[in-house]
């Protein structure tokens, strides 16, 4: 309630992207102070009993974990910790540093409880963010997300170079990655979704040369079925060792919030409650074709312990939350692992 009443209005004053900042900086100092990493362990963390799981060959202490989209830098991932997580993900890093589009580029839509961000890919780059990863110190696992520099003449052969220098970076403090492949590959904006661009990319990457850490593909919630069963398909001939779904969207159809209002933002990804069914869809679609055989983290729209179960339902065996933590607060993570024993929490090996 602290956060709904008083943190929340707050921070809605500034727009999303400086309020976004904002939570990341106060990330950042509770990594770094022992205080405030003890107050929000006290505030709202709780006990992980009946929810670890070892998946990828990983103790994960519970299977909430935070999105890629929050932290870019790697600035956070003790706070993160400390709040409750039982997992974090890092990114998207990519190769070369990238300051992202012109502002404004991230933008709420309250009705929806959702968000539409066109950031494009602003991070440190591969280097820096790896660096300042291998001084990390979590007993979660860390997973890296990958994409493709945002830099419109990087095409091609090129781009997979691009993903490859930064999946070898992050083969240094990753306890798995996942590849990005929404990400636009050439000129003219087609994607690694593309299905001989994808096959080209897993070859380049090899991921299934030893030593090499888990690595997960991660799919545009936009993905029609036939396209989806082609390209996990093409996954699964190349190793890939689990799913994320799913990634935001481009579509617009059934939101509250009206149409000028959504006008006015334009271009960008939606992310939060608004895509939450097909989000939930799509992990069903990926459990039908692979089964128990490879694990499914579920993403998109989980804001409540039901929607986290659905996602489970479906066919998920870790979720991930973001666009939730913005309109429900951190105590989100508490709720759901509360939630989860309550239901009785399927724990599964792979």
């Amino acid at each position: 309630m602290f956060y709904q009443n008083f943190v929340k209005p707050l921070l809605f004053l500034k727009d999303a992207e400086a309020a976004h900042e904002a939570g990341v900086r106060l990330s950042n100092l509770a990594s770094n102070s022992a205080f405030f990493s003890s107050l929000s362990k006290l505030l709202y963390n709780s006990s992980n009993k009946g929810l670890e799981q070892n998946i990828f060959g990983l103790h994960f202490p519970n299977p909430v974990g935070l999105a890629a989209g929050f932290d870019k830098n790697g600035v956070s991932p003790r706070a993160m910790q400390a709040l409750g997580f039982g997992f974090v993900e890092v990114g998207s890093i990519t190769a070369k540093p990238s300051k992202g589009n012109p502002k404004p580029r991230a933008f709420r839509l309250p009705a929806d409880d959702s968000l539409i961000n066109r950031m494009g890919l602003n991070n440190e780059g591969a280097d820096a963010i790896i660096s300042r990863l291998k001084n990390l110190n979590v007993d979660i696992p860390l997973g890296i997300n990958i994409a493709k520099t945002n830099d419109i003449h990087i095409h091609g052969d090129a781009a997979v170079q691009d993903y490859l220098y930064s999946y070898e970076c992050a083969q240094e403090v990753a306890d798995y990655i996942t590849v990005n492949i929404s990400c636009p590959n050439t000129g003219e904006g087609k994607t690694f979704e593309d299905p001989d661009a994808l096959r080209e990319l897993l070859n380049a990457l090899q991921i299934s040369k030893k030593g090499r850490v888990p690595t997960l593909i991660k799919f545009s919630v936009d993905t029609d079925k036939t396209t989806l069963e082609t390209l996990v398909e093409i996954c699964e001939e190349n190793g890939v060792s689990g799913y994320l779904a799913t990634n935001t969207s481009s579509n617009r159809n059934g939101l509250k919030s009206s149409d000028s209002t959504i006008n006015a933002i334009g271009n960008g990804g939606l992310s939060g409650k608004a895509i939450a069914q097909k989000s939930t869809e799509i992990v069903g679609w990926l459990h039908n074709m692979v089964g128990q055989t490879k694990p499914i983290i579920g993403v998109g729209g989980i804001d409540s312990v039901e929607e986290a179960i659905k996602k489970m339902e479906a066919g998920a065996r870790l979720i991930q939350v973001y666009t939730g933590l913005i309109y429900q607060g951190p105590g989100l993570v508490k709720t759901i692992k509360t939630g989860l024993k309550e239901w009785d929490f399927p724990i599964s090996e792979f």
